[in-house]
């Protein structure tokens, strides 16, 4: 694919700085670089000039740098106009380059052609915007990784697999004189298999990339004065919320980013839920229960003195779809050591979070939770709308594998691969609606 229209956009970050830079793409980039800078650079070559008006005048000094198609970042002709950063400055050198008849470049659109050029995946080409929002360094190391085809391997090499499985199932299918026995000869049942194993194990790294890309919202709710405050300063390692004696001192709700090894938390303090006649904490009980139903995690906090009744009440009042996880708090008061118990799922850990007793066992837990090695090797940095591919290609394949085991349906196990192939081809691009692509590349920044 090759658009016939140039474009150009600042590729340098607004503000001032030493450098700002100019970035065109497309078949005029000759015109530009002659009517600009005087002349069309040899390619690959830093070329000092001055950047010029329509007029003659001079607007700017700098480098020009030309890559000619293919071998460029976008597959087309690629101009770069290298001059001082003010943003002054960037704007009259863009509105001059704009002179000559090419058109301001869309969010993302320079990526895109990259894309349709076949210079990245999809995958690839998303883990630019990763690492450019990158907010930790496991994150920037993630996306560097996908950036360079890790994530994109690993879903080759399962298409790859179902491709040649289907080779087989349809060839048996359109063959039915060679008389191959799906059921008797193992070999499609122990393939299928093979390539579930796989997938499970690119589910289990996506999960993680996701939540290094993302982060993780963990809510901490509670009673009133269970000490969710102070669980969450505990955790902030500062005093970010206001401790009292007081029931009911948190009425809105309290905000904290933090790490835990690199990994992003975003932590949510709320009101103590209990009844009350109040409109201000009515209001903050509210807030309270959205951000419960759309949390990653509930930290339920209750004194470790607390009725188990009311425990009993609590839990069941909670969504049952969102992980759940029990804090019990104040161990200091009765001589209690930290511990960990973990019965039948549910998780259980003393704590005294006023003096931050028994931290270091949540942190642990929560990086456990998350499914967080702490180690990037084999790892990539994932988005949600992968992870949903991947869970759909999952539920096909299972589905074909029970067509097998229950029906020898090698009409409905082949439509079932066929159709599991589609859903990972979409992750790297393969097989990608127009609008979704639209979607994606239009949360670029402008020049990239």
């Amino acid at each position: 694919m090759q658009p016939r229209d140039t474009i150009a956009a600042v590729a340098t970050p607004p503000g001032r700085g030493g450098v700002g830079i100019i970035r065109i793409s497309g078949p005029r980039c000759a015109d530009v670089a002659n009517a600009v800078a005087g002349k069309l650079p040899k390619p690959r070559h830093a070329h000092f000039c001055s950047f010029s008006d329509a007029d003659g005048s001079t607007i700017d000094e700098g480098i020009c740098l030309y890559f000619p198609a293919p071998n460029s970042f976008t597959g087309e002709d690629v101009l770069e106009l290298q001059g001082h950063g003010g943003p002054l400055i960037l704007d009259l050198m863009l509105q001059r380059v704009l002179a000559t008849g090419i058109r301001a470049a869309r969010p993302g659109e320079f990526s895109e052609r990259a894309f349709l050029n076949g210079k990245l995946d999809l995958a690839q080409a998303e883990a630019i915007a990763d690492l450019i929002d990158a907010e930790t360094t496991s994150a920037a190391r993630l996306a560097s990784r996908t950036l360079q085809g890790v994530f994109s391997e690993r879903i080759h090499k399962l298409v790859e697999g179902l491709i040649n499985l289907r080779l087989y199932v349809e060839s048996a299918i359109d063959f039915p004189e060679e008389e191959i026995d799906f059921l008797s000869d193992g070999k499609v049942s122990t393939n299928l298999q093979s390539i579930i194993d796989e997938l499970v194990a690119v589910q289990k790294s996506a999960h993680t990339g996701r939540l290094m890309r993302d982060g993780m919202t963990l809510v901490i709710a509670g009673r009133p004065n269970a000490g969710k405050s102070s669980l969450l300063n505990a955790l902030a390692e500062r005093d970010s919320a206001i401790v009292t004696e007081i029931p009911g001192t948190t009425r809105d709700l309290l905000r904290e980013q933090i790490q835990i090894d690199g990994m992003p938390i975003h932590i949510i303090d709320t009101a103590g839920m209990r009844e009350s006649t109040d409109p201000v904490e009515q209001e903050g009980i509210r807030r309270a229960r959205n951000e419960i139903d759309q949390a990653d995690r509930i930290l339920w906090v209750f004194d470790d003195k607390d009725d188990p009744n009311h425990l009993t009440l609590d839990r069941e009042s909670l969504p049952e779809q969102v992980p759940l996880t029990l804090i019990r708090n104040k161990i200091d008061l009765s001589g209690t050591s930290p511990a960990l118990v973990d019965d039948e799922g549910l998780t259980e850990i003393s704590i005294a979070a006023k003096s931050s007793l028994g931290i270091d066992l949540l942190k642990d837990h929560l990086k456990q939770a998350m499914g967080y090695t702490g180690s990037v090797e084999g790892e990539f940095i994932a988005r949600r709308r992968h992870l949903n591919a991947l869970a759909n290609a999952m539920n096909l394949l299972y589905q074909g594998k029970r067509m097998l085991e229950e029906t020898a349906a090698g009409e409905l196990l082949a439509e079932d691969l066929r159709l599991a192939q589609q859903s990972l081809n979409e992750i790297t691009g393969e097989f990608t609606a127009d609008d979704l692509l639209g979607r994606i590349f239009s949360t670029f920044c402008i020049g990239k």
